[in-house]
């Protein structure tokens, strides 16, 4: 099995990150291919006022802006500290962090809110570039702005579709909070009103192109397979996980996004436990040399920032270092890939997983005594290693100038298993070894799938 594969079936054909960097902001980014919807124009909004109704909303927009005070202002400057996308997932980042149930597998609500907030995002560009609405200053001067104003049409608001996109999809995975985030889709969106780059209209057009487009996606999280109950039994035998109620277990039959079908990358069977090999990478976790260096980075990657949130992290630095926070379709792009290309090397670790059952090495040889509990499932293929090569060659295509860099990264955190004591080496060859040469084919059939730019 190869990472690299499924990272080149999600690679959005040979656009990295960048956007063009003069004129308009992304005028051509209505037509990019969506995830969920069918495609932007397809969710284009109704027109925008005319006539008199554009000279009474300017009215009120001035006189709403001259009530604005400091708080109103912190606001603003909340909202606007990044792309539309920005702070909802940062939000899930800090949720994480700080141990809050974010439901049993965090990374969908990742998936289906950043897919969400792309669609909706490329569905509010169609529409501007389709209607072209000055924004309020622009058509009056006398509007005054808090903020400098975007480079791109006004109607609908990105901001308010982006919100009620990501509102929509964590309402569904945790409704006790459904309130909250609507509040909070409603105090972004409003806030560009506020900043007077924005009209009234475009705000409310702007949230319910992002309920819409939302709808589509909960209904297709529906349907992915991850309510499934397991009704099999753990097999038993030579080289085989011992253990019972193993977590994770019906992932290896959920709906991809990308792969054809979650096997279509099963990497090849692991050696029998007694073979030559085997045995000589069971004395290299017993004996591997633990430092405090490996201790504390072997703990990093078992906490919530080595699991979720760290490719995140690199993504928003690189963001900001490259002034692209004000191009709302390219940041949404970049979350979603980081997020999908996850999800389908979530459901392809676990077709191998419990495909072959494999034992771990503390099970194997009980002398091997690890840095913390073994996860409760099987061995081969390692998790932790797809995961994180899956998304570090994401970054690297994303960022190519950190693409060294960050594939180091993604190396070292599949090495602290074995650190750990908890993985073979043969779970990490299987995805840093032959992963690679399965990247360039990965490519090919990336451009022939659905979420090339064009």
């Amino acid at each position: 099995m190869n990472v690299q594969k499924l990272v080149w079936v999600s690679l959005a054909a040979t656009l990295p990150l960048w956007p063009q960097t003069t004129g308009q902001i992304e005028p051509n980014a209505g037509k990019w291919r969506t995830w969920v919807i069918s495609k932007g124009i397809d969710y284009r909004v109704p027109p925008p006022p005319g006539g008199q109704a554009v000279t009474d909303e300017l009215a009120s927009l001035k006189d709403l802006i001259g009530h604005n005070d400091a708080q109103v202002q912190q606001q603003i400057e909340f909202w606007d500290a990044g792309a539309p996308a920005y702070r909802w997932m940062d939000m899930i980042h800090a949720r994480l962090l700080a141990g809050t149930p974010t439901t049993p597998y965090p990374h969908r609500v990742y998936t289906y809110m950043a897919l969400a907030m792309y669609d909706a995002t490329i569905a509010a560009w169609e529409s501007k570039y389709a209607y072209n609405r000055q924004r309020p200053s622009q058509l009056d001067h006398t509007v005054p702005t808090a903020l400098p104003v975007p480079n791109s049409p006004s109607y609908p608001s990105e901001h308010a579709a982006a919100a009620q996109a990501a509102a929509t999809v964590l309402a569904y995975f945790l409704p006790a909070e459904a309130q909250t985030f609507q509040t909070m889709a409603e105090q972004a969106g409003w806030s560009r009103v506020l900043a007077g780059v924005q009209y009234p209209s475009d705000y409310h057009a702007g949230l319910d192109l992002g309920k819409k487009v939302a709808e589509q996606v909960v209904a297709k999280a529906r349907a992915d397979g991850s309510d499934a109950v397991w009704t099999g039994t753990v097999p038993t035998g030579p080289c085989k996980w011992i253990g019972t109620n193993p977590g994770n277990v019906t992932a290896a039959h959920w709906q991809p996004l990308l792969l054809n079908s979650p096997d279509e990358f099963r990497p090849a069977p692991p050696p029998a436990c007694d073979f030559p090999s085997v045995v000589a990478d069971t004395a290299t976790v017993r004996t591997f040399p633990r430092t405090f260096v490996t201790n504390y980075k072997a703990f990093y990657w078992q906490s919530p920032e080595g699991l979720n949130t760290w490719p995140y992290r690199y993504a928003d630095k690189w963001i900001f270092e490259d002034r692209l926070e004000q191009n709302p379709p390219r940041v949404a792009r970049a979350y979603a890939l980081i997020a999908a290309v996850l999800f389908d090397a979530f459901i392809a670790s676990q077709d191998g997983k419990f495909t072959y059952w494999y034992i771990r090495p503390p099970q194997l040889d009980p002398r091997i005594i690890p840095l913390f509990p073994i996860p409760n499932f099987p061995s081969y293929p390692s998790n932790h290693s797809t995961f994180s090569a899956a998304r570090s060659e994401m970054l690297a295509y994303l960022f190519p100038e950190h693409a060294d860099f960050i594939r180091a990264v993604g190396k070292e955190a599949g090495e602290s298993r074995i650190w750990a004591g908890i993985h073979f080496p043969n779970g990490q060859r299987c995805r840093h070894g032959a992963w690679e040469i399965g990247c360039r084919r990965f490519h090919r059939l990336g451009a022939k799938r659905r979420f090339a730019v064009v």
